[in-house]
């Protein structure tokens, strides 16, 4: 996953905890990509779900494109995922056990151009599990701050 990163999803590690995350391209129409490479797009409320032995992306949100001349997408239009059939068959086997979930993790340029999305294998997370999660942060944050005053 290098490349250019256009936006990514923060609060997907704040409500998951990430298992794993696989890369896969996007069915998109050309004022999207614009919008992409100006960096006007939304993953937050965003999530995947495979229909048909497809992988769908639901929920996020790509600006139109204003100096678009032609019709413009609908912003929260469902986007086709690209995968091959056993990366897809790896997601049905895991989105069976109990909790997983399809979440989009980043979305990015590769160096040759191609637009691609981070697709997160998440588990979600308790309310004491993100309570934890911060406690461990700001412990972090103050070891950090120790460690620079004694430097």
């Amino acid at each position: 996953m290098s490349g250019k990163i256009i936006a990514t999803n923060k609060k997907a590690y704040h409500d998951y905890n990430v298992d794993s995350i696989i890369e896969a391209g996007m069915v998109l129409k050309g004022p999207e990509v614009k919008s992409l490479r100006a960096g006007r797009v939304n993953l937050k409320d965003g999530y995947a779900q495979i229909k048909d032995g497809e992988v769908w992306l639901f929920n996020v949100h790509i600006s139109p494109y204003k100096f678009a001349t032609h019709e413009l997408p609908d912003p929260l239009r469902k986007r086709k995922l690209l995968l091959n059939k056993q990366e897809i068959k790896k997601l049905i086997r895991k989105v069976q056990e109990k909790g997983f979930a399809l979440i989009p993790i980043k979305i990015y340029f590769t160096k040759t151009g191609k637009a691609k999305l981070g697709l997160g294998m998440c588990k979600g997370k308790t309310l004491h599990d993100k309570r934890h999660t911060l406690k461990t942060k700001e412990a972090d944050r103050e070891m950090d701050r120790v460690r620079k005053s004694y430097q």
